[in-house]
């Protein structure tokens, strides 16, 4: 009998902090007591190892110390950013700056890399002509051959005095953090560091989830230039899962005086590993280029307000009159994206959603064709990319607004990850990523409604209880 009430207590108390937790999702405060009251064992375990995003008061008292230490990035007159001129790019600037404190700044300028291997070719480039430092974060970093383009650049660099520091995800870099290219690299003279170290993962489950990752990419040369998008550091054979190869990614190099967000963001994960001061490299101004355009980087994560990247989201999706292009690989959508989408069709703005066909990801695959009725109904086009893994993260709204960088549509990358992203007013670099949209267009294939009507009964079964366990994971 003491078991047997130990164990409702258990269950109680779990159920009940799962009531009261703050900020959580309806759906996936359903889903936790349903889960915990249907398989109680199995169900406070997950929730004692998934349930909470907590990343440790240790290491978020850390956070809040580098945050005073770090000097904020430069700010630009209002009247400097004349495109913020419209009501509707200033309330979409100011969602942004609401999230990571970024003030969007002018005068940028972009190159849309031609595709993976090219963007690899221009980051070596860059890296070999810097004079001064280079800093780079990925989630994934593969030894392969692009991998070790890098990787060879940074030692290169090292050996002729540039300061070199690399920074890759403990568990996203695993293979290679503990590989003998890690250490080379080391032996070299690149300063080295992962983010968000696991250790003991026993130990590990008392000071924050284990899966709080660092799914940022940037690569920051000189101050003066930096990269942002959806690409690791590796070949797009993706030896990891290459059965889903090519991966597909999309990656900007852009120059102005947005590459000084993109510093600071790479300082306070840096600190937060490594117990160095960054702050001599944030605040210094960068002059506007001439005929540049104004751009903010929107930085999210566990430590940043809840919701944020679904507040961008959702933001931009409202935002649209005329069009709306998304690509992403994972579409696991709060209820308030999904139903931003289908409020945006059928307000009549064209709304295009690129989805890969097949997804590294059997649950996300099968979650996100749960939501395909709903939108299809609305008048949203689904494609499905054909050639590989499309893993291009892109949303351009009426061919004007853009948002690029690491984060996807689904729970991971709004509850759980460090995300990067760039938030930009520009025509002309629109215009060059619709481009580059419609190529994924052109090689996918036309999801229609006569063909999910068609879906067995059983399909349609694994579909729905995929989302419905999206929540809690």
């Amino acid at each position: 009998m003491i078991w047997i009430l130990l164990h409702y207590l258990i269950v109680a108390a779990c159920v009940l902090r799962i009531l009261l937790r703050p900020h959580r999702d309806p759906a996936a405060r359903a889903a936790w007591v349903l889960t915990t009251l249907a398989v109680p064992v199995v169900g406070v375990l997950a929730y004692l190892l998934l349930g909470e995003t907590s990343i440790g008061r240790r290491r978020l008292a850390r956070l809040g110390q580098i945050e005073k230490m770090l000097p904020d990035a430069a700010h630009f007159p209002a009247d400097a950013v004349a495109a913020c001129a419209s009501p509707r790019v200033d309330a979409l600037f100011r969602v942004g700056a609401s999230i990571s404190g970024f003030a969007p700044c002018p005068g940028n300028v972009a190159e849309l890399m031609a595709d993976s291997d090219a963007t690899i070719d221009a980051i070596v480039a860059d890296i070999d002509a810097a004079t001064d430092h280079v800093h780079l974060i990925f989630y994934i970093w593969v030894a392969d051959g692009n991998g070790r383009k890098v990787a060879e650049a940074l030692m290169r660099a090292a050996l002729r005095g540039v300061t070199c520091r690399a920074m890759a995800d403990d568990i996203g870099s695993r293979r290679l953090i503990r590989s003998p290219l890690w250490h080379q690299m080391q032996e070299a003279g690149v300063r080295l560091a992962s983010a968000y170290r696991v250790g003991n993962p026993l130990l590990r489950i008392f000071n924050g989830r284990i899966d709080l990752r660092n799914h940022r990419k940037i690569v920051v040369v000189d101050g003066r230039t930096t990269y942002c998008g959806s690409q690791n550091c590796a070949d797009p054979a993706f030896v990891q899962k290459a059965k889903y190869a090519p991966w597909v990614d999309i990656m900007l190099r852009i120059e102005g005086p947005v590459v000084q967000q993109a510093q600071r963001v790479f300082a306070a994960d840096w600190m937060e590993a490594v117990d160095e001061d960054m702050s001599a490299f944030v605040g210094t101004e960068i002059a506007p280029i001439p005929g540049g355009w104004p751009a903010q980087v929107v930085a999210t994560g566990p430590s940043v307000r809840t919701s944020a990247m679904p507040e961008m989201f959702t933001s931009l999706i409202y935002a649209a009159r005329e069009e709306l292009v998304v690509t992403t690989p994972y579409y696991v959508p709060t209820e308030a994206i999904q139903s931003a989408i289908c409020a945006a069709a059928n307000r009549g703005v064209r709304v295009t959603l690129v989805l890969p066909a097949r997804n590294d990801s059997v649950f996300v695959g099968a979650s996100a064709r749960s939501y395909y009725a709903g939108l299809l109904a609305s008048g949203v086009e689904i494609r499905e990319y054909l050639p590989g893994l499309l893993h291009s993260k892109t949303l351009v709204v009426d061919g004007r607004i853009a948002l690029i960088g690491s984060a996807n549509l689904d729970r991971r990358s709004f509850d759980l990850n460090y995300e990067n992203n760039i938030l930009l007013v520009d025509e002309a670099t629109c215009a060059a990523i619709r481009q580059r949209q419609d190529s994924y267009v052109s090689d996918a294939r036309e999801v229609t409604s006569e063909e999910v009507a068609s879906w067995s009964l059983i399909r349609r079964l694994g579909h729905n209880a995929a989302a419905m366990i999206g929540p809690i994971l």
